[in-house]
């Protein structure tokens, strides 16, 4: 389907379902296999992984190869639900907010890293700057464009002077 013939449901018709289900489109391979040891984000890691999209989503890489970087949306399949509301990151002593921290223990357990591109070859994606754990279902995948997604911030909250390359 082509954007420009997309269906949208009305918007006086709209629904808001008490859950939302996602399918998977693919699985990456990591050599993390434990939450110990993974950097803390994927601008702090240099290690290569390989994102396997299911052979029914690989139409959709056409053109993904002319971008640098790719948002990668997955699932954290380890996380048991209900998680705190507070926890203590990494780089503090003190709890703070699930919202104010990017812990993989919330609500809904979705992740989000910026992985470099390597090279794309039917529907295998070699990527670096992985940060996700060995099998993690992808969700969905989104070209970087620095003029779109960089924004100059005026403040950092609680992590103001305590980003060092971490790992867990």
């Amino acid at each position: 389907m082509e954007i420009i013939n997309r269906e949208l449901i009305d918007f006086k018709e709209r629904k808001f379902p008490d859950k939302v289900c996602f399918k998977p489109i693919g699985i990456i391979n990591t050599p993390f296999t434990s939450l110990k040891g993974i950097p803390i984000q994927s601008s702090m890691s240099d290690v290569k992984g390989t994102i396997e999209l299911f052979p029914e989503y690989q139409f959709g890489l056409k053109d993904l190869s002319g971008f640098s970087h790719s948002y990668c949306l997955y699932f954290f399949d380890m996380v048991k639900l209900p998680v705190p509301l507070q926890s203590k990151p990494f780089l503090s002593n003190e709890s703070k907010g699930v919202f104010a921290i990017r812990t993989p223990f919330r609500p809904n357990p979705i992740g989000i890293s910026i992985l470099q591109i390597l090279e794309i070859k039917e529907n295998i994606i070699e990527v670096t700057n992985v940060d996700i754990l060995d099998k993690n279902r992808i969700l969905d995948l989104k070209p970087y464009v620095p003029e779109l997604d960089t924004i100059e911030t005026t403040k950092i909250g609680w992590l103001k002077g305590k980003i060092k390359k971490k790992v867990s």
